[in-house]
């Protein structure tokens, strides 16, 4: 049976935060102790690799993990060393990814301290991979334990320098986008985001941490179906909005669900839910009011932000190019919020 990712019900908000557990497989016999700080272990060949590689990001929504996402990442890493980054949690990972076919080896590190994130056996490792994937469990670990540190540099490197696929899923996706709600407070629910856009829990991070291509100014959330999150993405757009003055550009990503973009912007949709582009509609549609202590107001003739839909497929046959925020094999429609009330248009 699959890995099925548990989620933990310690009361609605532990329910409603940015969170994946690993994956349920046991651990393959031939898992063994890796030499690197923090490791968990390692299943595949312990000696490192060069193979070449093709750069690229996985956003995936939480839940059960999509297959076709990790294959995916597999084929652009050539063949080497994949790696799981992770704050909580067990190797669970290495059997399954290792279990997929086609990579050296694939090893899973625990980093839950800003000592080990600065530590240079854990910078040598993350350079060293092919392809690294962060598991779910909360953002506000990875902000706090990694920001600014050499596993930061590390990513960036091997994503940007490197050219070697990154991804991530729930809290691992939430940390791509060039803006990320960091939930260092606690989480927030749709309701309570546009009841109050600056509700004490609203802390979005921006330009400081991933430097993933083909995200400026966009944030990204999952679970999108589970609870529903379209409310609170809309209110961290608008508040990109207003504080930032951007034109904000939102990812939502329902579970069972991953977004597969290329080097070049094109990312195709994997997996049985669908994947959301929000565009706030053109540089004058910023919310009419975005204030604390007051219900979002971002109308605009029923109007105020762009959206696309695009189902996900076995094959990832429809895509979305962040190139040029145009997309094939989906549907459009507007969001907006009527005096804290999030409504569709067509």
């Amino acid at each position: 049976m699959r890995h099925l990712l548990i989620f933990a019900t310690a009361g609605l908000a532990s329910l409603a935060a940015c969170q994946a557990d690993s994956p349920a497989v046991s651990p393959a016999s031939t898992s063994y102790p890796a030499p690197a700080t923090g490791s968990l272990g390692l299943v595949g060949d312990a000696a490192d690799v060069s193979r070449p590689t093709m750069g690229g990001n996985v956003l995936m929504g939480g839940g059960t993990d999509v297959d076709a996402a990790f294959q995916w990442m597999i084929s652009k890493s050539g063949g080497g060393d994949f790696l799981i980054l992770r704050a909580t949690g067990t190797d669970a990972y290495n059997a399954y990814v290792y279990g997929l076919g086609g990579v050296n080896s694939c090893e899973t590190l625990l980093i839950n301290s800003r000592t080990l994130a600065n530590d240079p056996q854990v910078e040598a490792k993350i350079r060293g991979a092919e392809a690294v994937f962060i598991a779910g469990g909360n953002q506000a670990n990875y902000v706090n334990y990694w920001k600014d540190t050499k596993l930061e540099d590390a990513l960036n490197y091997v994503r940007n320098t490197k050219q070697c696929p990154i991804g991530g899923t729930s809290a691992g996706n939430a940390i791509e986008g060039r803006y990320y709600y960091s939930a260092l407070n606690s989480t927030v629910t749709s309701s309570a985001a546009l009841a109050n856009p600056y509700d004490s829990n609203i802390t979005i991070g921006a330009n400081d941490f991933l430097d993933t291509p083909y995200l400026t100014n966009t944030i990204t959330d999952t679970h999108f179906n589970n609870p529903d999150r379209r409310g609170r993405l809309v209110t961290f757009m608008a508040r990109m909005s207003k504080d930032d003055g951007i034109v904000p550009r939102g990812i939502g990503l329902d579970e069972l669900t991953a977004l597969c973009i290329d080097a070049n912007g094109v990312g195709k949709v994997f997996g049985t839910g669908t994947a959301f582009f929000l565009q706030q509609n053109g540089s004058s549609n910023y919310p009419e009011r975005c204030v604390s202590g007051s219900s979002l107001d971002w109308y605009r003739s029923q109007r105020a932000v762009t959206v696309y839909k695009v189902p996900g497929t076995a094959t990832g046959t429809n895509t979305f190019d962040l190139s040029t925020w145009t997309g094939t094999g989906g549907s459009a429609q507007y969001y907006y919020v009527n005096r804290g009330s999030l409504a569709i248009s067509y």
